[in-house]
């Protein structure tokens, strides 16, 4: 009796541990990134969500909601390769979508690479910023994850198994896709001039039989002459609009619903797709058509697919998020997700896949939007009078420096012609000091930070300076680091004026989502600070593999325990 009598007991307290993780691995791990997804906007519409989507991975898994990137220029390119590598852009290089390279004298684009050519001919790629139209330097056409200073998850995903894990990734745009598929896996992503999906042959020296399958059914063309319209009746949706004006009307798309794609021939067509929710359809139906085809799951190792969903980003840049518009291509997002985990569901089982949703980047109010609030100061930045005449007469006098002493404003960056300086013997430091004291007493500039200042640490120990130090890489960043007041930002966008945009310091920039679901990842809303920094260490440690080789970001216990 004694004997049966500790047995129950032993089985009690068993009952009453906690239950533990198995030392089982996923078949696969999905990564999900919602381009400018700010960390409320998923809260703010999910009445209007379905319960395959959003909803199944905020109600079914590990939610954190007080997550915020660590690194001042919140850009799609520094947000993606943070996420892919757990590292600020101090360590994995990518200061901004793009920067000034002192060697070749010109801007370059973050993921251009000339060695590896586009494998379609005509696909045109995504270009960079004509932010001075003195300096039209030919951006290379070809790409490649070469940039990229670090290793990804990725990547010491596919060593740990000596190449046997695959690893995939898909986007609208090529950064959002090279990013994240690291230096190791393939990497697809839109073409707007071909209105088919591409890659380089970094990758592949042809296209495999399934992607020329793909292109040729021309599945962009079922929108033709079709609209983007309204999805729920207007009273259910969360914002009343009031002044509209500030709304973009690119190429005829108009400012408000519906919004007219017009027919396949038409120029802009494939663009005017991905300013609505058929660029995230497009790229949820290469993702799963990709899933199937290259069997991701179903081997004796655990395989990776990213999909990176642009179009978030590109209303929000065209309408604000304030907008129905933004709000309706949410709606239609989480549709869009709903069956892309469905389609992981019939082929790996979700039980079976370690799921992570989290942004590259959060994003503001549109200005005129946030006036109508009571934000008196939000503003459009007039990025004319941010290398002002008071600026160049001071050079003038203090250095003998005329304006060819300033190379380019890029974003953050100001930066300095090094050869002049050196060439007339003057101190670099003093004309950075110089540079950026007149820039901080133009209006609507909060701080103006000297290179020299971020490498010697000789910076105010501020939040704000914390950010600004870990966007600092000395091959790439400029002499002085600009940041506008909160609210206020440069709106045009490579000849176009925009609604809104990011690439600040500030919260509303910074704040992501970050939620694991799927595979043995309990149920619970998290409300302490961590940071998307924290992805890439917190998947290997799940997978029991090396962190990526720059990785700061800690391991989440409440994922990992």
């Amino acid at each position: 009796m004694r004997s049966i009598q500790l047995s129950a007991l032993s089985l009690a307290l068993l009952c009453s541990l906690p239950t533990f993780a198995n030392d089982s691995k996923p078949n696969l791990v999905l990564q999900i990134t919602v381009d400018g997804l700010r960390g409320d906007l998923l809260d703010r519409y999910k009445h209007n969500f379905g319960d395959d989507g959003f909803r199944y991975l905020m109600d079914t898994g590990t939610h954190y909601t007080n997550a915020h990137y660590e690194h001042g220029n919140t850009e799609t390119i520094v947000g993606h390769v943070s996420l892919a590598t757990g590292a600020p852009p101090s360590v994995h290089g990518m200061v901004g979508n793009v920067w000034y390279d002192r060697n070749e004298q010109r801007i370059v684009y973050n993921v251009e690479d000339a060695d590896y050519s586009m494998l379609s001919s005509g696909a045109d790629v995504d270009k960079s910023t004509e932010i001075d139209p003195t300096q039209k330097a030919a951006q290379q056409d070809g790409r490649s994850p070469e940039p990229i200073l670090s290793t990804t998850f990725s990547d010491e995903l596919i060593v740990s198994t000596s190449g046997k894990s695959k690893a995939f990734a898909v986007s609208v745009k090529d950064r959002g896709a090279i990013s994240l598929a690291g230096h190791t896996g393939k990497a697809f992503w839109f073409s707007k001039a071909k209105s088919e999906f591409v890659t380089s042959d970094y990758y592949y020296d042809a296209y495999p039989a399934w992607v020329n399958r793909w292109n040729e059914k021309e599945f962009a063309n079922q929108y033709s002459g079709k609209r983007w319209e309204l999805t729920l009746p207007k009273e259910n949706y969360t914002l009343v609009e009031h002044d509209q004006s500030h709304k973009v009307d690119l190429a005829g798309f108009k400012r408000t619903f519906p919004h007219p794609y017009g027919p396949a021939s038409y120029k802009y067509f494939s663009t005017m797709l991905t300013l609505s929710p058929a660029g995230d359809e497009l790229t949820e139906d290469f993702a799963s058509t990709l899933l199937k085809q290259e069997n991701l799951g179903k081997g004796d190792v655990t395989d990776y697919l990213s999909v990176s969903f642009s179009s978030n980003d590109y209303v929000i840049h065209m309408y604000g998020p304030e907008s129905l518009e933004t709000e309706d291509n949410l709606v239609r997002l989480d549709r869009t997700i709903a069956k892309l985990l469905n389609t992981v569901d019939n082929q790996v089982g979700l039980e079976n896949t370690l799921i992570v949703l989290s942004a590259d980047h959060g994003v503001p109010e549109a200005s005129p939007a946030a006036n109508a609030l009571g934000f008196t100061q939000a503003n459009y930045f007039n990025q004319d009078t941010l290398l002002s005449e008071a600026l160049y007469a001071r050079l003038n006098k203090e250095f003998k420096l005329g304006k060819e002493a300033i190379r380019i404003y890029a974003q953050p960056y100001v930066y300095l012609d090094h050869e002049l300086i050196k060439r007339k013997g003057l101190d670099l430091a003093k004309v950075q000091a110089a540079v950026a004291d007149e820039i901080s007493q133009v209006p609507g500039v909060a701080y103006a930070v000297t290179s020299t200042d971020i490498a010697k640490n000789q910076v105010p120990n501020t939040h704000v300076m914390e950010l600004i130090k870990n966007n600092y890489h000395p091959a790439r960043s400029g002499d002085v680091y600009v940041v506008f007041q909160q609210r206020s930002y440069i709106t045009d966008m490579e000849g176009l004026t925009i609604a809104s945009t990011h690439g600040s310091p500030w919260r509303y920039d910074t704040h992501v989502p970050v939620i694991f679901a799927g595979f043995d990842i309990p149920k619970q809303k998290i409300s302490r600070a961590i940071t998307p920094y924290d992805v890439a260490p917190t998947l290997s440690n799940k997978l029991g593999i090396t962190l990526p080789s720059g990785a700061t970001g800690e391991v989440l216990e409440e994922v990992t325990r």
